[in-house]
């Protein structure tokens, strides 16, 4: 070993020494010794090898000498003047760490700034403000960017393998002064625009990599971070109170508000980018104990105990839907161990439904066309006040209280739901009640509106991981954003999208406005629609009238930017509608190309789909009473409502399963023990057809025991009579499997001349 033949050797050189065994070098061919050092120290740390005593560094320059009289001899008097008067201003980029130009830079930072001159973390740059009129007026550096940041990541959007691979693109303004005799007016903002475009051109020069993403971090108690917002940095959120060597999470350090700036318009996508994760083939029913094994049994958990509870969890509440957590975990050991699942920092949302996640996409690899329907619905929980950290769901200031919850389904083209594709799910700040007026004023990362934009990304990812399936996100009137065109069309091999238009736009080309351009084309055809009964009124069929055209949609007034966007727009309107009825009136606008009067009424059926996710939510709220669970805190009812989520799924997915593939047997989705229970209750006797039953057999003997009566014009059992079935199957199951060894059985074979 290197140590022990050299017992000299410092830790310094033994990682230059080592960066040349591996060749381990940065984009510009230089040794990285300093990443090898604190690779070296995490190998000594898990006693795989023994490093050579560490040397304590000489103090810097700086240290030694204090503030040396360098500084009196540059500082002028109060330098109080407009920005113009300055002249031209510059920033000059220090080079050496033993000029001139650095002695200055450190003092400067020693004696003016809180945080002092260093040492500044991995990769950086320092430069020093100068004017052409007054000389130097302060100095800023740039350095690594927080290895993790909550604020920050959850803005990018980016998972752990995109942020690994990519967080060296993003560069922390770590250092900015300007200095306290300076009095310039906009002179701060004018100096970060300046430095924005510095650090593009230099920063690659140094050290080979283009950042997409500039961070920073204001102390909260002393600085406004009027500066930053002058210069269009975006205020994303809050530290959490914790420095980089905070292991022990004593939370030492002030809180401090995260600023981004974009250095790309492109950069959330450049910094999300990743190869693609291969679609993981799920196991084949026989080979996994039962649906939840299948769905959960990949879960983000690290200990294989809390795994196990995961299952036993969403087995009970998926035997009755209905109850609360104590009636439906049944013994009193039971119901502790999920009230403490549901407490625990580890089983958050996200982790319980990323094997869900998954388990989703192994179904939508199978398809050719999967629509991603995206909507936004409420829980109330105003029954319970007591509920720590939720948020304002209604329209007053003192009203309803409860969760904001924002969902991608997947359904293929017969409305089965293939499972979810993304959960958002937040409370509203109450200090942001009333601030609607301030909407135009802010950019779409910080508007609620976002959830669309987070939603199709995530389908996007899945576009990649799918590239035989054409993936549609499916969006309502609340989905009609210019930023989701924008975002849509920026990648021609991403998902495409299908919206319901809400704003008649302008269009461009002199083209006027949408509805009437559209209106203008001939009717290419009709199509009839059957409209369901609501409340009084009776069903009935609806005739549409069918327009299309290719439209160009020019940008918002406030976002010329953007740029115009061509989509395709299909108009659906019926024209001789009952007396005393509101004709119905469709339209649609794709980044789908429609040519034909078939493809236009294609679309028209894909957004039909779309109703399958208000079934959902239906589902979610009467079948699994989400609204009724008393966990005391929004993250435990976030935790229960990630299994809530995948049960109501589930039943959902039952329902519409029964209808599309009728004749294949129940067992692709009901155990041997549950079907043949359901069979002994029905007839009275455990005697057993030789065929299997199939599934639309077993799903209406289900349904049955919720209420359903099967006549002829009852049609197919819906969701609601299949969760009431659903919590009586468990019970008749469980005494089926008591009582089976004392059941008298049919004789092996029914030939009287066997023997």
């Amino acid at each position: 070993m290197a140590v022990e033949s050299e017992p000299d050797l410092s830790r310094v050189k033994l990682s230059r020494q080592v960066c040349e065994w591996l060749n381990w070098r940065s984009h510009t061919g230089r040794p990285q010794d300093v990443r090898c050092r604190v690779a070296l120290l995490k190998l000594q740390r898990r006693g795989l090898i023994q490093l050579p005593i560490g040397r304590k560094a000489p103090p810097s320059r700086v240290m030694r000498r204090g503030v040396n009289t360098i500084i009196s001899k540059i500082e002028s008097p109060l330098i109080s003047c407009e920005l113009q008067d300055l002249g031209e201003v510059e920033l000059i980029s220090i080079k050496s760490s033993k000029s001139k130009e650095s002695r200055i830079w450190n003092e400067w930072m020693e004696k003016h700034h809180p945080l002092g001159s260093g040492p500044l973390c991995g990769a950086q740059m320092r430069y020093l403000i100068r004017s052409s009129r007054y000389g130097c007026l302060g100095g800023l550096a740039f350095s690594a960017a927080a290895r993790r940041l909550r604020a920050r990541d959850a803005w990018i959007g980016w998972d752990e393998e995109a942020r690994k691979k990519h967080l060296e693109k993003v560069v922390c303004n770590s250092r900015f002064l300007i200095l306290p005799y300076v009095k310039v007016p906009n002179l701060a903002s004018h100096v970060l625009a300046l430095s924005a475009r510095q650090i593009l051109l230099d920063w690659p020069l140094r050290y080979g990599i283009k950042p997409v993403l500039l961070e920073t971090f204001v102390e909260q108690e002393k600085f406004k971070g009027t500066c930053y917002r002058a210069a269009n940095w975006e205020a994303v959120g809050e530290t959490c109170g914790r420095g980089r060597q905070d292991r022990k999470h004593r939370l030492q350090v002030p809180i401090k508000t995260v600023y981004l700036y974009l250095l790309d318009k492109e950069g959330c996508k450049v910094l999300c980018e990743g190869p693609p994760k291969p679609v993981s083939e799920r196991p084949c029913s026989d080979q996994v104990e039962d649906w939840a094994q299948e769905e959960f049994g990949t879960a983000m958990l690290k200990d294989e105990r809390r795994k196990k509870r995961l299952l036993m969890i969403a087995r009970d509440l998926y035997a009755r839907p209905q109850a609360n957590i104590p009636q439906a975990c049944q013994t009193r050991s039971r119901v502790k161990a999920a009230y403490r699942f549901f407490e625990h920092e580890e089983t958050r949302m996200d982790k319980i439904l990323a094997s869900h996640y998954e388990a989703t996409l192994s179904r939508v690899n199978k398809e050719k066309v999967v629509l991603a329907v995206q909507d936004t619905t409420s829980l109330n929980y105003s029954t319970h006040p007591a509920t720590a950290d939720l948020g304002l769901i209604g329209s007053k200031k003192e009203g309803t209280i409860g969760l904001i919850v924002h969902d991608t389904m997947a359904f293929n083209l017969a409305g089965t739901p293939l499972g979810l594709m993304d959960i958002q799910c937040w409370a509203r700040d109450p200090e942001d009640f009333g601030k609607k007026h301030l909407r135009h004023t802010l950019s779409i990362e910080q508007k609620e509106s976002n959830k669309w934009l987070k939603s199709f990304r995530k389908v996007a990812e899945a576009q990649k991981r799918c590239p035989d399936t054409t993936l549609v996100s499916v969006g309502d009137r609340e989905a009609d954003i210019y930023e989701l065109f924008v975002l849509a069309l920026s990648d021609p091999a991403g998902p495409k999208l299908l919206i319901r238009s809400e704003h008649d736009r302008l269009l461009a080309d002199g083209q006027e406005h949408l509805w009437e351009q559209v209106e203008k084309k001939p009717v290419t055809g009709q199509q009839v629609l059957w409209v369901p009964r609501q409340k009084n009124r009776p069903g009935r069929e609806a005739v549409l009238d069918i327009h299309f055209s290719a439209v160009r949609l020019k940008p918002p007034v406030c976002k010329p930017m953007l740029g115009e966007q061509q989509v395709w727009a299909v108009l659906a309107k019926e024209r001789n509608a009952p007396e005393g009825v509101t004709p119905l009136e469709w339209m649609l606008l794709t980044t789908l190309e429609v040519t034909t009067f078939e493809q236009a009424t294609e679309k028209l059926a894909w957004y039909a789909q779309r109703w399958g996710i208000e079934v959902y939510h239906k589902t979610l709220k009467s079948g699994c009473k989400i609204e009724i669970r008393q966990l005391g805190n929004a993250d435990r009812i976030e935790a229960c409502l990630a299994i809530d989520l995948v049960v109501a799924w589930r039943i959902f997915h039952l329902t519409k399963l029964g209808r599309e593939t009728p004749d294949v047997p129940c067992t692709v989705f009901f155990e041997e023990e549950e079907w043949k229970a359901l069979w002994t209750y029905k007839n009275q006797g455990p005697i057993f057809p030789e065929k299997t039953p199939s599934l639309r057999e077993a799903t209406r003997m289900v349904a049955s025991l919720g209420g359903f009566l099967g006549r002829n014009s009852d049609g197919e059992p819906g969701t609601q009579t299949i969760w009431l079935g659903i919590q009586r199957l468990d019970d008749m199951t469980y005494v089926y499997k008591s009582l089976v060894p004392y059941l008298k059985l049919p004789p092996v074979s029914s030939n009287p001349g066997y023997g």
